[in-house]
């Protein structure tokens, strides 16, 4: 059986809308899920969101949800780098955050539609398990980006 959802939850020390704002501003997406570089973003459903990811190539996604603070998703292609995302060849990243009790924020976060892709087995499970064994340390810098920034 092909596994079809990556979720991982973290605590962050900081509000939620500063988590918002290192999850979907240019600068801090580019530096904690990209080269370093902002991304391009035109941040409403339907936009377009670029990433560099160096080696891996220019990487475009579409933007599905945006629900300050709460809510953002983006749709993006698993197959070759500029490809873009399309039916059989993408996944759903969704990034949910919540308030805790001390202030805090819960992000969790959701990549699904991996059963649904339209390449090989091997590919997919491959494709899952790097996204599986990449999304623990992007979450970490996001992190430490949103524990650094000063209110």
């Amino acid at each position: 059986m092909i596994p079809d959802t990556i979720e991982r939850t973290i605590a962050i020390n900081a509000p939620v809308e500063r988590v918002w704002s290192v999850l979907t501003e240019p600068a801090f997406l580019g530096r904690w899920f990209g080269t370093g570089e902002p991304v391009e973003i035109d941040l409403r459903p339907g936009g377009l969101l670029v990433f560099d990811h160096g080696v891996h190539g220019v990487i475009p996604a579409r933007i599905e949800t945006v629900e300050p603070p709460r809510l953002f998703s983006w749709r993006w292609s698993q197959g070759a780098a500029g490809e873009e995302p399309a039916h059989g060849n993408a996944t759903l990243v969704e990034f949910t955050l919540t308030e805790d009790d001390a202030g805090g924020t819960r992000l969790t976060l959701v990549e699904s539609g991996f059963a649904r892709l339209g390449l090989p087995a091997d590919e997919v499970a491959e494709r899952h398990r790097a996204n599986s064994r990449n999304w623990p340390g992007k979450l970490d810098l996001l992190c430490a980006d949103c524990e650094q920034i000063k209110a």
